[in-house]
């Protein structure tokens, strides 16, 4: 079971955050918001493939979750802070893992066929989100340019300030120059008046993507079902 999600097609993956953004508006109590949590955790525990990135995606939310009961209670409303920092956490903590698993084209491929979003928007949006995603490399690449010409920022908190300046002009400049060779290219290849666009792989629905589709739906469902129960 561990590493099913891997093999889940991106519509459902996204569903699971779209879930629990619909199942956090029944988080109104202790008793719904622990369930969903730990709803939550089981299911990370059984179906993800390692501990290490949901544990990631849970520090970040519970960071967002603790500022939230900071500001409820300086607000006055001390008895709700607990439970508006554990809607934050079923809020977000479910779509930041899951985003994680989705790839793009997969997602460009499902939403064309399957949901028949429009082509021009589906690569337009696929481009985009390539772009974002080679952010990283190129920062990697820019930052081992500079050391191997010598221009590396040393141990001097200042230089930390003046590369982190210059290296993100440097980013600046590559992404206009990438932005304009994927804007000729597409212009190239007719993205903006082809029509009947065809699609290089297909997107299957197979019985794991419904089953992943209920759990989702389950995992939404488990604020609202434990408020009834109590």
């Amino acid at each position: 079971m561990r590493g099913a999600v891997t093999r889940l097609n991106p519509l459902v993956l996204m569903s699971f955050g779209v879930a629990s953004l619909l199942g956090s508006f029944a988080v109104r109590d202790a008793s719904s918001a622990v369930a969903a949590v730990l709803a939550y955790a089981v299911a990370a525990v059984v179906f993800l493939p390692s501990w290490r990135y949901p544990l990631l995606c849970l520090a970040l939310c519970g960071v967002s979750a603790v500022l939230v009961a900071v500001s409820a209670w300086r607000l006055g409303n001390g008895d709700h802070a607990p439970v508006a920092a554990a809607r934050i956490l079923v809020l977000a903590w479910p779509g930041s893992v899951m985003i994680g698993f989705v790839d793009p084209s997969a997602l460009g491929d499902h939403a064309a066929q399957r949901l028949r979003v429009p082509a021009r928007f589906v690569a337009s949006f696929v481009a985009v989100v390539q772009r974002m995603t080679d952010f990283s490399a190129t920062w990697q690449q820019l930052d081992r340019t500079r050391r191997v010409r010598a221009m590396g920022p040393g141990r001097n908190p200042l230089a930390w300030v003046r590369h982190a300046g210059s290296m993100t002009f440097g980013m600046l400049a590559s992404s206009l120059r990438g932005a304009g060779r994927m804007s000729i290219a597409m212009d190239a290849r007719g993205f903006a008046t082809a029509s009947g666009r065809t699609w290089a792989l297909p997107a299957p629905w197979t019985r794991l993507d419904s089953a992943g589709l209920v759990v989702a739906v389950a995992l939404g469902a488990v604020p609202a079902i434990a408020r009834l129960a109590t």
